[in-house]
Parts: structure tokens; C-alpha cells; sequence
């Protein structure tokens, strides 16, 4: 990790250190996060429907768990950073399977609708000779987590994930329009290692416009191309919230689609005949940061921490299914 990395997620351990600090900047002041017990049931009697390539299987939670653990970090990440992404793959599992989106199925294993969830015979032809430690590593976290989930006001929580934020995460508001008290924007340092962290696009005023114009086919767009952009607004997380091209307004989250960027936290300039993208981030950059979450474990905290970090007020609460 870079110096300055280093030193930004230092300036992270402060805050999650000193609880005073609320008082110069109470929104980095995680809310204390309660844990309550309720009677678990046995482990290996919770199951879950999981739709893979059109079919439907059932199988136990904790395999599926194990199985998105592994699918969403590397092997290599630290344990509690693994433990706290069981905790938050649990809850979205058990979310779902309350208020799932499949007739005949709790959740799929497509990133884009649910959560990564490559089979073991996938997994094993990824990790090769060292399938079987980073199962064993992955079902530990599972194991080591039991039946904690995350609640807020007692309902599960939407625990959102993704893989780096580019230094700051957002509000659901900011992404899906709508407030959400636990998923509010936060600093997140130490992610310089993520892949994705850093990408550029670059794109021809033809590519550009014929981009742009998926949003909108009858879009005018003519005259000097570094006229095309106007009055860029951003969120309180850094990303785009708007942008004025051709004379109309375009969320950043449309033109994140429209563009194939990793994030909305990117900035456009138009130069030497072409438009460039400046990206930083990879996900919707709403929730947990999955290499922050890491940053966080390499400083010596679990993953209770990490989680009362990224979901502001909610509680890690036991439970022995997936009903409440």
C-alpha cells in the first residue's frame, strides 16, 4: 500500500477508534451496534433455493454462503473482511428469501440481480490447487459469523455490497433516489489495491454521441464537441449526480450505463479530439466496500467494526431463520 494510502486508512482507524471525534465530524460516528440472541437452530438444517444456469437447486446456507464468499473477494482477503461478507451475503439471502424477485427460487447467482455465486466445481477450476484452503477459509467465516444477520428498527436491512468505492462511498438516495438511514455516504480509504480502483475510458465525438444518444435517439449534439458538456454536479459521495449534455440533464447513474463505466465517481474532459473518462471505483458504491472492508480487517479490527462501519445504526442481530 502506497504512503498515502496508508496514511488514509489510518486516519480511518482514528475514526473508528475514538468515538469523540463525533463531535467534529458526527457522521463518521458509527452508531453502536448491539448484538442480540435469540435460540439459533441447528446449522446444517437452513436451506435456500438458488436458480443457477434455469434451474432451480436446494441446498444448505451455509454451502451457498461459503460459495458467495468466495465468488465476491478474493481468497486472499483477510478473515474478518471475509466474516463480515458473510454477515452481509447472509442477510441479502435471507431478505430474499422473504421478499425475493424468482417464482421459484430465493435468489439466482447473477451479480447484476443477486450475488455472485459461482458452484464448487466452478470455484475449484478458478482457484486450482488452492481450492480446498480457500474453502476451508471461506466456510470458517461463515461458521465463525452463525446466524448473525443485520437488522435495523427489526426488519432485515438491503446490505448492499460492492468491490471499491474510489475513496468514498454513497447514500442510496444519491444512486436509487431514495433515503435509506443505513446506507449513507462514508469515507473509504485503503482501496488502492482493488483491480478497478482507477479506469479511463476514452471515446471519438462519433462514439460519444452515439453513446449519449441510447438515452436519448433524438438528442442535438452539433458544433464544437468540447461544447457538448455543461454544468457537471456532483453527490455528497464524489460521484456525478448530473450533467447538462447537448442541452439536456442526464443522471450519473445513466450515464454510467450509457458509457460502460466502472462507477459515477468520474470526471469528463474533452481534449487533443477526444472525450475521456476518469474513473475511480468499480460498483454502485453503495453500502460496504468489500476492499475497504479489507483496508479496515488489516488494521486489526473485526468484523463487527467493519460492518457498524459501512451500515450506519443497523444491528447485528441472531436469529435462527430467515422469518423475522
Amino acid at each position: 500500500m502506497s504512503t498515502v494510502g496508508r496514511a488514509a486508512v489510518l486516519s480511518l482507524a482514528a475514526v473508528l477508534l475514538i468515538p469523540s471525534a463525533a463531535s467534529v465530524q458526527p457522521q463518521m460516528d458509527p452508531e453502536p451496534m448491539v448484538l442480540l440472541v435469540q435460540q439459533p437452530q441447528a446449522q446444517d438444517v437452513r436451506t435456500i433455493t438458488v436458480l443457477r444456469d434455469g434451474s432451480a437447486e436446494r441446498m444448505k446456507l451455509d454451502t451457498y454462503l461459503t460459495q458467495v464468499v468466495l465468488s465476491e473477494l478474493p481468497a486472499s482477503f483477510a478473515p474478518e473482511a471475509m466474516q463480515a461478507q458473510a454477515v452481509a451475503a447472509r442477510t441479502f439471502a435471507c431478505r430474499r428469501q422473504l421478499h425475493g424477485k424468482h417464482p421459484d427460487a430465493d435468489v439466482c447467482t447473477e451479480s447484476a440481480c443477486c450475488q455472485a455465486c459461482l458452484s464448487k466445481e466452478q470455484l475449484r477450476a478458478r482457484l486450482g490447487d488452492d481450492f480446498e484452503a480457500a474453502w476451508d477459509k471461506a466456510s470458517a467465516a461463515v461458521q465463525a459469523t452463525g446466524n448473525e444477520v443485520l437488522t435495523y428498527d427489526g426488519t432485515l436491512i438491503e446490505a448492499t455490497y460492492f468491490s471499491c468505492s474510489g475513496g468514498t462511498t454513497e447514500a442510496a438516495a444519491a444512486v436509487w433516489g431514495s433515503d435509506v438511514p443505513y446506507l449513507q455516504s462514508v469515507s473509504s480509504p485503503g482501496e488502492q489495491d482493488a483491480a478497478r480502483y482507477q479506469s479511463t475510458e476514452t471515446l471519438s465525438p462519433q462514439a460519444f454521441a452515439a453513446a449519449i444518444r441510447t438515452l436519448d435517439a433524438e438528442l442535438a449534439l452539433s458544433g464544437d464537441p468540447s461544447d457538448w458538456v455543461r454544468d457537471i454536479t456532483r453527490t455528497d459521495g464524489g460521484g456525478v449526480d448530473t450533467a447538462c449534455i447537448g442541452g439536456k440533464a442526464f443522471t450519473g447513474t445513466q450515464l454510467r450505463r450509457a458509457f460502460g463505466l466502472n462507477s459515477t465517481k468520474f470526471t469528463l474532459q474533452y481534449r487533443n479530439g477526444a472525450f475521456i473518462f476518469d474513473v475511480l471505483g468499480y460498483g454502485h458504491r453503495v453500502g460496504m466496500s468489500q476492499y475497504g472492508a479489507e483496508a479496515i480487517a488489516e488494521l486489526g479490527f473485526d468484523y463487527r467494526a467493519i460492518l457498524r462501519y459501512y451500515y450506519r445504526g443497523a444491528e447485528l442481530t441472531q436469529m435462527d431463520d430467515c422469518s423475522a
